[in-house]
């Protein structure tokens, strides 16, 4: 494994997800699922999966270059098929299994209900910290409480 450019992870999620009609992807959704790769792969591999930091944001954890290649759908804007681009780097069949294990896991959620999820995990309430529900927040994720949070999930799961 090694760090890819999250555009590139982005479009995997688009194409594995925009085959499946019965499940429609909006940008608020991508953003979170992207979130859980990356701190999944943190916990469970110790390492990121793709260049990208993500910040604390009302609705959950954003990441701002995905953020701004989306920014004309709004995080409840529809991506498709014909959002992806051309010339990405797909990855490892053995990044792809595990980018898979994580959609099996989190892409049957709603967009809204990945945010919730969120709210209640220590990696956003800790960026958060000091900020009102509702106020904006720039402040990054933190990569380490990331990891060590997810990597006790994982212990926990696994016995």
């Amino acid at each position: 494994m090694r760090p890819y450019n999250i555009n590139d992870i982005a479009d995997y999620v688009i194409s594995r997800l925009t085959s499946d009609e019965e499940m429609p992807l909006i940008h608020l959704k991508l953003q979170k699922l992207l979130y859980y790769i990356q701190a999944w792969s943190l916990g469970i591999n110790g390492r990121t999966m793709f260049n990208g930091k993500f910040q604390a944001w009302v609705h959950g954890p954003v990441n701002r270059t995905i953020y701004d290649r989306f920014q004309e759908k709004s995080l409840y804007g529809f991506i498709g098929k014909e959002d992806i681009n051309t010339s990405n780097e797909c990855p490892s069949t053995e990044d792809a299994d595990f980018i898979d294990y994580i959609l099996d896991n989190y892409a049957g959620y709603s967009g809204t209900q990945l945010e919730q999820m969120t709210h209640k995990e220590l990696p956003w309430i800790e960026a958060r910290r000091g900020y009102a529900p509702a106020e904006r927040c720039t402040v990054e994720i933190s990569e380490q409480t990331m990891l060590s949070y997810y990597a006790a999930q994982w212990k926990e799961i696994n016995g």
